[in-house]
């Protein structure tokens, strides 16, 4: 790369509590128009207007950043979030994620995996074997952070996705995390639906199967929400996969395949 990059990373809370979170890359003279997409999206998120926001730019320098590919895109359609989470688990199990810890994770976001019952920050880290969690800070969890399309991808992409009905904030910034989760070592699956209330939608994605996405993953109205980051643990250090996580560089030049829908049979 002949310049450097920018990280820019926002934070908002409202009451005390987590309300949104969202981050770029880009360079110098896009850094003025990144922010103010950023505070923008905290001061009009679905669960209200933000009342603390932190945004904060690093200096990445270049042989810091790795570069990566997205995970094939395909929508299995379900008629509701009881089927959906039934299909999810199916392919966790086919990805790797031992049944009953694949299970467990889906009941824990399902409850709020925050100690008080609300949504967390980061993403549970669990243990694919045993469905332990491994993560530090059960609040805080695990975040995925730095990453991003170069312009040419981002331009792809959403060219791929608007055919399909798919050319939405969410579907866009999902990909590129999941991409950057996949990348990690150890990584066997990811699941994941939003703690918006309004968004049903969620995905499991694997080096197996993809991104996978759900259009139906909670019920409408429940803001409880959240990530599983599935680990095969052993042999690893979980530090530094937390580190590898939270400050690689990844950079996404080349999209993957992006498959229409297809219904879901058990």
């Amino acid at each position: 790369m002949d310049h450097d990059l920018y990280s820019v990373r926002m934070h908002a809370s409202r009451g005390g509590r987590h309300l949104s979170g969202a981050e770029r890359l880009g360079a110098e003279e896009d850094l003025e128009g990144l922010a103010a997409s950023l505070l923008r999206r905290a001061l009009e998120h679905p669960k209200g207007r933000a009342e603390r926001i932190c945004l904060t730019v690093e200096a990445v320098a270049p042989e810091a950043v790795r570069t990566g590919r997205l995970p094939d895109l395909s929508t299995l359609t379900v008629e509701d979030y009881r089927k959906g989470r039934r299909a999810a688990l199916a392919l966790l199990a086919d990805a790797g994620v031992d049944p009953a810890a694949a299970d467990i994770a889906m009941q824990t976001l399902a409850a709020g995996a925050a100690p008080e019952g609300s949504s967390m920050r980061g993403a549970m880290l669990v243990d694919a074997a045993d469905g332990l969690r491994l993560e530090p800070d059960r609040t805080r969890g695990v975040r995925a952070c730095r990453m991003d399309l170069t312009p040419a991808a981002a331009l792809r992409l959403r060219e791929g996705l608007a055919p399909l009905g798919l050319d939405n904030l969410h579907v866009r910034e999902a990909l590129v995390l999941a991409a950057k989760v996949l990348s990690a070592p150890g990584i066997v699956a990811e699941l994941c639906w939003s703690d918006d209330p309004d968004y049903t939608a969620g995905y499991v994605a694997s080096p197996t199967h993809g991104y996978v996405r759900f259009p139906h993953l909670k019920p409408l109205g429940d803001e409880r929400g959240g990530r599983a980051f599935f680990l095969q643990s052993e042999g690893l250090d979980v530090e530094e996969v937390i580190d590898y996580l939270e400050h690689a560089v990844f950079l996404i030049d080349e999209i993957g395949a992006l498959h229409g829908p297809r219904p879901w049979k058990e």
